[in-house]
């Protein structure tokens, strides 16, 4: 006679008080354990690249100060490329918009665009006048 064999026939034992536990939750239990929280989030932020800013030469500095004064002037239609420094690590990115300049804000030294955009003027690396063929 074996170990068990007079319990193995016998029903199997439902409480009167608790509820079975639902098949999902019992599946929980077996979930895989994240034992370092956060670490992917860190291995995705190291991995993340950005770009170095790139410092302009004076002419490339005269130059976008003409393209600016004919765009304001003019009214025209301008994409300007700029350097969005990023949050939390060192670099950034480049990003551009196209769109009208509606004032050049001297004092805070920024573009406010007609869409209400607010671009740093020192941030600018490039700037080109989509309405005009205007050789600068």
């Amino acid at each position: 006679m074996g170990k068990y064999d007079d319990i193995i026939n016998l029903p199997h034992h439902v409480s009167d008080y608790h509820k079975p536990m639902p098949m999902a939750n019992r599946a929980a239990q077996f979930a895989p354990f994240a034992a370092l929280s956060g670490y992917e989030d860190a291995i995705y932020e190291t991995s993340r690249l950005t770009e170095a800013f790139k410092e302009l030469s004076d002419d490339e500095k005269n130059l976008l100060s003409r393209k600016l004064n004919y765009a304001i002037e003019n009214l025209s239609l301008t994409e300007i490329t700029y350097f969005v420094p990023d949050k939390t690590k060192a670099g950034g990115s480049y990003k551009s918009i196209t769109g009208r300049i509606k004032k050049w804000d001297e004092f805070d030294n920024t573009l406010v665009l007609r869409d209400g955009k607010i671009i740093r003027i020192d941030l600018i690396s490039e700037i080109n006048l989509k309405d005009n063929n205007i050789d600068f």
